[in-house]
């Protein structure tokens, strides 16, 4: 089956929508019934059934620090690379959009209280953990992400089909470490959906969650490269 760099860009428009209404829906909507631990697993879900969905259509890569890292190592071409970014933070923006439309019907909500699920660091963070704790946080868990990425697609992998159960469950255990640091990004288009909406240091420090796992992401392929050569 052929398919068309249009047709990969909506699945990863619809795939990044997903995961970021019900990453951050699990948040905003549901945090105080569900905690973080319910959260976690509420984006590794949301990884595992989208690579069901559609991962034989894109790839299923939800995330521009996935594309970055991949087209490092070969595997997406510049061109589609692009498309695939733009797919995804458009996503993300239409998912934070619909989710603020949602959280209007509470009638206490307040954004500025209740926030879209936005990263933060420093009086952002949910701990309150410094901004360098968070670029590091974000770097070292987006390298751990990516060395699962790249070592559980790659053709020598023994996880086949359960690739995607396997990078699902690597995003649920990186959340329920990473959540008291930033809320934890670990994916730029994630993070840029709810800062534009939320603005102020969301918006502000926005920095942290592009640069950092795109940062982690390269060092991710970097590291599978060195045990992985084919």
């Amino acid at each position: 089956m052929t398919v068309s760099l249009s047709q990969k860009c909506i699945a990863e428009f619809f795939g990044t929508f997903v995961l970021v209404f019900m990453g951050c829906g699990s948040a905003v909507l549901a945090g105080a019934h569900v905690g973080f631990l319910g959260i976690a697993f509420a984006f590794g879900l949301s990884v595992v059934v989208m690579a069901y969905a559609i991962g034989h259509i894109s790839g299923c890569h939800l995330n521009p620090a996935i594309t970055i890292s991949l087209a490092s190592t070969g595997k997406i071409s510049g061109k589609d690379a692009g498309a695939y970014i733009v797919s995804q933070v458009i996503g993300a923006i239409v998912a934070s959009a619909v989710l603020y439309f949602i959280a209007q019907g509470k009638a206490d909500y307040s954004l500025a209280a209740n926030g879209l699920g936005a990263n933060g660091v420093d009086q952002g963070s949910p701990d309150h953990y410094s901004l360098m704790s968070g670029l590091v946080a974000e770097i070292v868990l987006t390298t751990i992400f990516l060395v699962v990425v790249h070592g559980s697609t790659s053709k020598n992998s023994q996880t086949g089909k359960f690739a995607g159960l396997a990078i699902g469950l690597c995003l649920t255990l990186i959340h329920i470490v990473g959540i008291p640091v930033t809320g934890v990004s670990v994916n730029p288009a994630r993070s840029i959906g709810p800062a534009i909406f939320v603005g102020g240091p969301a918006l502000s420090n926005l920095w942290v969650f592009i640069v950092g796992p795109i940062v982690g992401g390269l060092l991710g392929a970097g590291i599978w490269k060195l045990y992985d050569k084919n």
